[in-house]
């Protein structure tokens, strides 16, 4: 067990690593320049000496190793640096103010999808070939192929156009902002985005799961006893059946985190994603190299938890 645990470590760190060096090469290699963009188009001339003492005080002067080196380092000792175009604002601050909320987001998007996909793919397996089966069907299909980003646009014309018109009068459904964060109800239309997709994967496996299992013999054993239908199902097949839910759960949240970043930007909310796309936008680059080492670190965690989760779920199962 100590063993894996050391070899999952070594080999995440190493991703890491990779994708921080990845990452540092690539912001250096777009277009443009931060100091200009920090500088802005003011009509005051600035001349190449001055260009050269921000270049200086930045340390954007130094060869791309040295930078690299630097920032690690800094890294490591928990110093994030400070801003570019927000001058003298640090990148911990600015990362902090951000997580709260995209970490919110994702735990309503993801509590949500798990709690109404794994009962309705339960029950349309056990209903195979009734209304709730095709109808789960053709949501998981509808849910897969449409993109979040285009299901986020049509949500925000409906609530901005039609929904005050049609139910302006309702309480909730007429209180719904088409963006932003200004009430608890902003948090609805971006957790149904993130949410929908999660949810036709999570409905697809659990039923595809579940399926496969009714017709083994420790099944058919345990209604042979005289045991209900309910009691069969729930304690023997969907305890047997959380193993590869557990898995589609853990490998998904990578896909949540990318999904933030496009629904933040379309719903205006001032998350992680919006950060991000902020700050490549602006070449900042110590903030946007600090948001990829996060969001790599905990992929990289996410995905050790759920192998020790399998332990857990599946008695069968010994990590070693």
């Amino acid at each position: 067990m100590s063993s894996y645990l050391t070899f999952r470590i070594l080999k995440g760190l190493f991703v890491v690593v990779l994708i921080s060096l990845m990452t540092f090469v690539i912001m250096r290699l777009m277009p443009g320049d931060p100091v200009y963009l920090l500088l802005g188009e003011g009509q005051i001339p600035i001349t190449d000496a001055q260009i050269e003492a921000i270049r200086a005080k930045w340390g954007l002067d130094r060869p791309y190793h040295e930078q690299f080196l630097v920032w690690a380092g800094n890294l490591l000792r928990g110093d994030f640096g400070t801003s570019l175009i927000r001058t003298g604002v640090p990148v911990r601050q600015m990362i902090f103010e951000a997580i709260p909320i995209t970490a919110l987001l994702n735990l309503y998007a993801l509590a949500l999808a798990i709690a109404v996909a794994v009962p309705i793919g339960i029950a349309a397996a056990a209903r195979k070939n009734s209304w709730l089966d095709y109808t789960t069907n053709a949501f998981s299909a509808l849910g897969i192929a449409t993109p979040n980003f285009w299901l986020a646009l049509m949500l925000i014309v409906l609530f901005a156009l039609y929904v005050p018109r049609w139910f302006g009068d309702l309480p909730l459904i007429g209180r719904i902002p088409p963006f932003g964060l200004r009430s608890w109800q902003g948090w609805i239309l971006p957790v149904i985005v993130l949410a929908t997709e999660e949810m036709a994967v999570l409905m697809r496996i659990t039923r595809g799961t579940v399926l496969e299992l009714l017709p083994q013999e420790f099944v058919r054993t345990a209604r042979s006893k005289g045991l209900a239908e309910r009691v069969v199902l729930y304690r023997h097949v969907v305890s047997n059946a959380l193993l590869p839910i557990v898995t589609v759960i853990g490998f998904r949240i990578a896909f949540i985190l990318s999904g933030t970043i496009i629904v933040e930007n379309v719903f205006a909310i001032p998350g992680i994603g919006r950060l991000f796309v902020d700050s490549v936008l602006r070449l900042d680059y110590q903030v946007v190299q600090s948001l990829v080492v996060i969001f790599a670190v905990l992929v990289v965690v996410v995905n050790l938890l759920t192998d020790l989760i399998y332990a857990l779920v599946d008695p069968r199962i010994r990590i070693s």
